[in-house]
C-alpha cells in the first residue's frame, strides 16, 4: 500500500474527527471533494485508487482537476474553491507525515483560490416578509408549523442547518426569551426572540408537545425536516405570496435569503455591525460588511447628510488643442 491511502484515512479519523472535532457537514464536504479528486486521478493516471501515491497528486494534476470541476462538471467558482480548500487541508496534514514529498506538497499548497465576482446579497423588504409569512395555511398542522418556522428564520437569522437542528428544548420562552443553537464551527450561541415570535412559538410548542430532545419543526413522522424540504416549502410559499406581493415572484427565496433579511432588519434599526456579526454567528466582523454594500437606503441617508458641491453642469471643454486631442481618444 502506498503512502496516500493510510494518510487519507488518518486525515479523516485523526485530524478531522479527533483533533478538529469537525462537524458532520464538514466531514461530508471534505469526503465528497477528495472522493472526486481520487476518482479523477485514477481515471487520468490509469491506476487503481488504492495504489495512488502522494507524488501522483502533483500540482499539474490538481490544476487539471480544478478545471474539470468548472468546465465539465459545471461547478461554480465558489464550489471550486471549496474543493481546493479540502485538498489544501489534506496536503497540510500530509506535509507533517511525509516530508519526503515536501516539494510536491508545497507546489499544491501554492495553488491559489480563484477570484470571482461578488453579487450583492438578496433580501426581502417588510411587505415581502409579510406576504411570505401570510402564505402558510394556518388552519392546518403543516401550515402552523411552517408559519412558526418562517417567523423564527426571518427574526433570528439562523442558517438552514441550525434551523432544522433546533429541538424543543432549545427554545426558552420565559424572561429573556431566546433560541440556542450550535452553529458553524461548533460554536454555541443564543438569539433573542421578539414578543410576536414568542407568542407564535408558545402556541406551537403546546401543539407540538414534544420532548426536549425532539425536533422543533418535525415532519409528520416526527423526524427533523431536511434542508431540501425547507427549500421546497419556501419556493411554494414564495409563489403563493407573490399573488399579493408581485415583487416576491422576481426573487429566488431560500433560507439564506431569510438570513440576509434578518441582518438587514437589524442594520436598518441602527444596530452596529459587530453586534450583527455576533447575532448571525460570523467568525469575522468583516463578513458582515456585505450588508453595508447591499443597503442602498443606508447609502442614500448618508448622501443626504453630505453637503452638495458647488459644481456647474455641462461637459468639460479643454482649452488646449493637445488636451482636446487626448480628450477625443
Amino acid at each position: 500500500m502506498t503512502a496516500l491511502a493510510p494518510t487519507l484515512q488518518a486525515f479523516f479519523t485523526e485530524r478531522l474527527a479527533r483533533q478538529r472535532q469537525a462537524s458532520a457537514q464538514t466531514v461530508a464536504a471534505y469526503r465528497d471533494a477528495l472522493r472526486l479528486l481520487i476518482g479523477f486521478a485514477s481515471e487520468q493516471l490509469h491506476k487503481q485508487p488504492s495504489v495512488l501515491d502522494v507524488a501522483d497528486l502533483d500540482a499539474n494534476l490538481i490544476a487539471t482537476f480544478l478545471d474539470h470541476l468548472e468546465h465539465e462538471r459545471g461547478n461554480t467558482v465558489r464550489t471550486r474553491n471549496a474543493r481546493l480548500a479540502a485538498v489544501h487541508s489534506l496536503f497540510r496534514y500530509a506535509a507533517l507525515r511525509h516530508p519526503e514529498h515536501a516539494e510536491v506538497i508545497q507546489r499544491v499548497l501554492a495553488i491559489p483560490p480563484k477570484r470571482f465576482d461578488r453579487a450583492l446579497v438578496s433580501f426581502l423588504d417588510r411587505y415581502e416578509v409579510d406576504a411570505l409569512l401570510a402564505a402558510p395555511d394556518r388552519s392546518t398542522w403543516t401550515g402552523r408549523r411552517d408559519h412558526a418556522l418562517l417567523l423564527v428564520a426571518v427574526q433570528s437569522g439562523l442558517r438552514a442547518s441550525e434551523l432544522i437542528g433546533l429541538t424543543c428544548g432549545d427554545v426558552q420562552l420565559g424572561v429573556g426569551a431566546h433560541v440556542s443553537c450550535r452553529g458553524k464551527g461548533r460554536k454555541e450561541r443564543i438569539t433573542p426572540l421578539t414578543s410576536g415570535a414568542v407568542a407564535v412559538l408558545r402556541v406551537w410548542l403546546a401543539e407540538r408537545a414534544g420532548s426536549p430532545l425532539a425536533p422543533l419543526f418535525p415532519t409528520r413522522s416526527g423526524r427533523a425536516l431536511s434542508r431540501d424540504a425547507v427549500e421546497r416549502r419556501l419556493t411554494k410559499y414564495a409563489a403563493e405570496g407573490a399573488r399579493t406581493c408581485p415583487s416576491l415572484g422576481a426573487k429566488r427565496i431560500s433560507a439564506h435569503v431569510l438570513r440576509h433579511t434578518a441582518a438587514m432588519q437589524l442594520l436598518h434599526a441602527g444596530i452596529d455591525t459587530s453586534v450583527i456579526a455576533l447575532w448571525l454567528g460570523h467568525e469575522h466582523v468583516e463578513t458582515t460588511q456585505i450588508y453595508l454594500h447591499a443597503d442602498l437606503a443606508l447609502k442614500e441617508r448618508a448622501l443626504e447628510r453630505t453637503r452638495p458641491t458647488a459644481t456647474k453642469p455641462g461637459r468639460y471643454r479643454p482649452t488646449d488643442s493637445l488636451l482636446a486631442f487626448l480628450e477625443s481618444l
